[in-house]
């Protein structure tokens, strides 16, 4: 699992925590990710760390999770993504093995067992699993015959000149042959320098899917990535220990909704939403306060933050132990780190503090 990279478009979220480790609904994205590799049956998972790489292994001090054994490679630089996996690979002793390749920022319900079924009929170096998108212009882009054989690997076309709408999905089916075209101890991009190789040689393939996927590098994205569990989306993703109130507002242990949920809502452990206060499409984390005539729609409050009396926070994040001042206004997908203050009365659109 590709884990290494710095979350640069979540900042500043991300100066203290690495994108993977940034919670889906009161749970470690990267923690998501690796149930769904366990529930195909994945035994063992090798984090290609570079970033802050101590978050990760405080974050599962038994090197487990969901039945799966975790391991930890810490590139000594970085080595960008093909060099990330040819690191992690040798790491975990990966030599004559078929073995999975995943992104530690990419949300799917993608079928492994097809994807597999898929590269074994094809015989190939490497099958790719691809996804539509409305607009592939920021993905590479995956033209195939009708054999699924892949004829090219063209990195973020312009919209108008893509010829097809099916782009990389992340996850990848790796033969040794394949990673034996990485060179060790250098940067090698897999998307720009082996992807193009093995096109060149017939031996990348690709399965396209209907399957959820979600890229959540950016605050509307990984806004929808919460929004997708809180609505049912997703309805195999689970929620952490919690009651249902009424359909789509659930309360974790000691959590007290004395105000109204407009819509669907997760409390966290110990959240409060006070008389007079309104949430909706909100996740609120553990111990998170949202004082009275305050509203929190579209949003999500990381544990601890505190919106006071009649302030608004709409479509945006608010880090852990951050306040909004008393009638202040948060929205337009605006970023707040940790700890951050906004002043009482204050008015903030598409803001990311601190810069």
């Amino acid at each position: 699992m590709l884990v290494g990279g710095e979350g640069t478009r979540l900042r500043p979220l991300t100066y203290d925590v690495p994108k993977p480790m940034l919670p889906v609904v009161e749970r470690p994205m990267i923690a998501r990710i690796v149930e769904w590799l366990g529930h195909y049956g994945v035994t063992d998972v090798v984090f290609s760390l570079g970033y802050r790489p101590s978050a990760f292994v405080d974050a599962f001090p038994e090197g487990r999770w969901a039945g799966v054994r975790l391991h930890y490679a810490v590139e000594p630089e970085r080595l960008d993504t093909a060099g990330a996996i040819r690191f992690g690979a040798s790491a975990a002793g990966i030599g004559d093995d078929t073995f999975i390749v995943v992104n530690g920022d990419v949300l799917t319900n993608l079928d492994l067992g097809e994807l597999m079924a898929a590269h074994r009929r094809h015989r190939g170096e490497a099958t790719i699993a691809l996804t539509p998108v409305d607009d592939p212009s920021a993905y590479g882009v995956v033209p195939t015959d009708d054999d699924g054989r892949v004829l090219a690997f063209i990195e973020k076309p312009p919209r108008d000149e893509a010829p097809t709408n099916l782009v990389n999905a992340g996850t990848y089916v790796l033969e040794p042959a394949a990673l034996r075209r990485i060179p060790p101890g250098r940067r090698v991009s897999i998307e720009r320098e082996i992807f193009p190789e093995l096109v060149a040689d017939r031996t990348l393939f690709a399965m396209a899917s209907e399957a959820y996927w979600l890229d959540t590098g950016t605050p509307e994205r990984y806004l929808k990535a919460q929004d997708d569990v809180l609505r049912g989306t997703r309805p195999d993703v689970a929620f952490p220990e919690c009651t249902e109130q009424r359909p789509g507002v659930r309360l974790a242990p000691g959590a007290v909704l004395d105000g109204e949920a407009v819509s669907a809502a997760f409390l966290g452990c110990g959240a409060h939403i006070a008389a007079g206060a309104a949430v909706g499409d909100a996740v609120i984390g553990a111990g998170g306060i949202v004082e009275a005539g305050a509203r929190v729609v579209g949003s999500v409050l990381l544990p601890g933050a505190v919106v006071r009396e009649g302030a608004d926070v709409l479509n945006s994040v608010v880090g852990p132990g951050a306040v909004i001042g008393h009638g202040a206004s948060v929205a337009g997908y605006s970023v707040l780190g940790a700890g951050v203050e906004v002043a009482a009365g204050a008015v903030l659109d598409s803001a990311r503090l601190p810069v």
